[in-house]
């Protein structure tokens, strides 16, 4: 007997409408066992529509308003190609289009590329899964005006997602992201979609273009000799993800020849079998890669996420121990190697700068600023830091930059963070380590050396609910209403208010402009160097808190212990904020 009585009558016409002769018979006769059975299945797939944010979309696969399927991915499709073609009119427009190794990936991307095409635009697809930044350099290789991947990162096997970039190759920021949200919105059903392919507009690009890219990040190397002399023991997983195509190509292609696959994690699947989580930041993902590098008594190991634009880094200490580095960390060796390298050559003119997100570790300013390159803040987000470099093009020179999120970016030809050459740039930063006598945790404890000890950790607290969001707003207002003086011993120095765009000095009351967008971030500098940050997540009933703490040095043997120091005063912080 159908339940359907149980459910708000809005929910229950939604699916009705999914049982018209618009969705194909395997959607209707899902949509008609979902009707006569469990209420609460039913009401998760239609208790709304799956939203376009600033970025995309996101949802598990299946039948529904709110999941991703070919009606949810066709109907964004089309308000994307009515907003590029109001934009470009008399114009032939043109897209690119790559996708992963998650379930369904091929089948969104043909479905994609199949209403671009019926719409006149042209489509340049990939013969099979290829990682996020190729797509980037695609777009501006081949002077598109958009491009979309079709992935979900390192989300569960259950989720895809679609995010569009923009003709300069990144991901859409304002004006842009506004109006494809509009023009998405404004397409009312599938009625309103064209889904058939106009096959003569499809192209599928052969192997000229990732030949290219991979010429391109051979400009980004100092010293490929070093590679061939040392041959650093290299230990890579793809974790069932897309850099299986590229990554090894391009270590080949560099000189790298002790380069060990985890063979288990080397095929795509969408299932992502010998893992938890496909996440290259977790342990239990590098599980494997660990194991391998333990045997090989690897220099350095990587892994990538599903779509290649994130990293994991592992090295071994001082006693072969294998250490998966945190995002600050890993962003932190590659700024250094390259102001390193950049500086050995006299490179560094005084046009050139860096770039992180106002949550990463003030580490990287601190590097930045010892060898006179300018960085720049910017919001948590790449397209961010991709928008300072479009920005900037022509007048001032890009090294790198990332975020603590595992996602770093070394040259401009790509304009999003990129684990292709990230993996590459770690193997010739091994290769430098080795020809000097030492290992990249060696120079990790060198930069400590230099510039102090930062430890950090992020906190993230989920409030369901509509109380859980009140109470995420409540904490916000409390700590911008009544801010703390002194957290764990250090007065609170500096005050950031990114949403008022303020920042006060407490010793001196001077206040300054912030010159970045609105955007619901409180930051809390201490005196003792250390920074706390507070974001409530924009799509997630979740807030979060960014510690990084700090503390002079006093060298490699004690390096273990002054983190538990920190984690000590990083304790006291929370409890202080009432966390």
């Amino acid at each position: 007997m159908s339940t359907t009585t149980e459910l708000p009558a809005e929910i229950v016409a939604k699916a009705n409408g999914w049982l018209s002769p618009l969705f194909d018979e395997s959607t209707r006769t899902e949509v008609s066992r979902m009707l006569a059975g469990d209420p609460k299945e039913l009401m998760e797939a239609f208790h709304a529509d799956l939203e376009f944010g600033t970025g995309g979309l996101r949802g598990i696969m299946g039948v529904g308003s709110c999941r991703m399927n070919r009606y949810t991915v066709g109907m964004t499709t089309q308000g994307l190609a009515n907003y590029l073609k109001k934009l470009f009119p008399g114009k032939q427009v043109s897209v690119a289009i790559a996708h992963d190794s998650r379930n369904n990936s091929r089948f969104f991307t043909e479905t994609a590329a199949a209403v671009f095409s019926a719409n006149g635009i042209a489509v340049n697809i990939f013969s099979e899964l290829r990682p996020t930044p190729l797509l980037s350099f695609t777009v501006r290789h081949l002077k598109c005006q958009a491009g979309i991947v079709i992935t979900a990162s390192h989300n569960p096997p259950e989720y895809n997602g679609y995010k569009v970039y923009w003709e300069d190759g990144s991901q859409v920021v304002a004006p842009h992201d506004i109006g494809i949200i509009e023009e998405v919105r404004a397409v009312k059903g599938p009625q309103e979609v064209f889904f058939d392919a106009n096959p003569s507009l499809i192209t599928v690009l052969d192997e000229s273009t990732e030949n290219i890219y991979l010429e391109k990040i051979g400009t980004l190397l100092h010293a490929q000799q070093e590679i061939i002399s040392s041959q650093p023991v290299f230990v890579y997983t793809p974790i069932h993800g897309s850099g299986i195509t590229l990554v090894p190509k391009a270590l080949k292609k560099f000189g790298f020849t002790n380069v060990h696959i985890v063979e288990e994690q080397s095929v795509p699947n969408g299932n992502f079998p010998t893992v938890k989580s496909p996440n290259p930041e977790e342990k239990d993902a590098m599980k494997m890669a660990l194991d391998l590098a333990q045997k090989v008594r690897a220099d350095v190991v990587v892994g990538t996420d599903p779509d290649s634009d994130r990293v994991g880094l592992a090295v071994p200490d001082e006693k072969g121990n294998y250490l998966l580095l945190n995002g600050n960390q890993t962003l932190s060796l590659l700024v250094y190697y390259q102001l390193c390298r950049w500086s050995e050559k006299g490179l560094l003119t005084g046009n050139q700068f860096v770039v992180k997100t106002v949550v990463t570790s003030e580490l990287v300013a601190d590097i930045a600023r010892s060898f006179k390159v300018e960085y720049f803040d910017t919001l948590t987000g790449f397209k961010y830091m991709a928008d300072v470099i479009r920005r900037l093009e022509g007048k001032r020179q890009f090294i790198c930059g990332g975020e603590e999120s595992f996602g770093c970016l070394i040259g401009d030809f790509v304009r999003d963070k990129d684990g292709v050459i990230s993996t590459v740039v770690m193997g010739e930063m091994a290769a430098w380590a080795k020809s000097n006598n030492t290992s990249l945790w060696g120079i990790m404890l060198e930069i400590y050396q230099r510039y102090g000890v930062y430890h950090e950790q992020l906190l993230s607290i989920t409030m369901k609910g509509l109380d859980g969001s009140k109470q995420i707003q409540a904490m916000m207002v409390r700590m911008r209403d009544n801010p703390p003086t002194e957290l764990a011993g250090s007065k609170v120095k500096i005050i950031r208010d990114f949403k008022t765009g303020v920042c006060r000095n407490i010793f001196t009351a001077e206040e300054t402009a912030i010159d970045l967008p609105s955007s619901n971030v409180l930051q809390f500098e201490l005196e003792d160097g250390s920074m706390i940050n507070a974001r409530p997540s924009g799509t997630e009933p979740k807030i979060k808190f960014y510690f990084s703490m700090k503390a002079p040095f006093r060298g490699a043997g004690a390096y273990t212990e002054q983190v538990k120091e920190l984690e000590v005063r990083m304790d006291r912080v929370k409890k202080e904020l009432g966390l």
